[in-house]
């Protein structure tokens, strides 16, 4: 499980510090993917191949599950951490999160996202907000 928010500065050749605590979930490789709200998402293999397996047992058009495979495996990188415990994040998905050098590493139960540090204040901001909104409309009338 992913939790917590993690601060770092990406280095000259675009490294990210993967936190300490999440290496060892992270050993067999991970997998990046542009999230919905501009930042990266970093997946442990199995569960990249649950998210696979899922859409092939989708209820969606075949004309949409083509555009969602299209999206998301199009625009996905397979990737391994160094040995300092830092994964290269690929240009393009830096480019469409906006990370230059300040990253905040966010915990999302079943995997990570990588956010511009600016970005992840104003998405926190809001989150934190609807969270108890959300949370409150889940529980059962008494």
């Amino acid at each position: 499980m992913f939790f917590g928010e993690f601060e770092y500065k990406i280095d000259e050749k675009g490294r990210v510090p993967i936190p300490p605590r999440f290496r060892r979930l992270l050993k067999d490789g991970v997998v990046l993917a542009p999230g919905a709200e501009m930042c990266i998402t970093v997946y442990p293999m199995d569960e990249w191949k649950k998210l696979a397996a899922s859409l092939t047992s989708s209820a969606v058009s075949r004309s949409k599950l083509r555009r969602l495979k299209r999206a998301l495996f199009a625009t996905a990188f397979n990737l391994r951490m160094d040995q300092q415990g830092r994964v290269a994040l690929p240009t393009s998905v830096r480019d469409y999160a906006e990370i230059v050098d300040e990253v905040v590493v966010a915990g999302a139960n079943n995997y990570l996202e990588i956010w511009n540090k600016v970005h992840w204040e104003e998405e926190k901001a809001v989150s934190q907000e609807q969270a108890w909104q959300i949370i409150e409309s889940l529980e059962e009338p008494q």
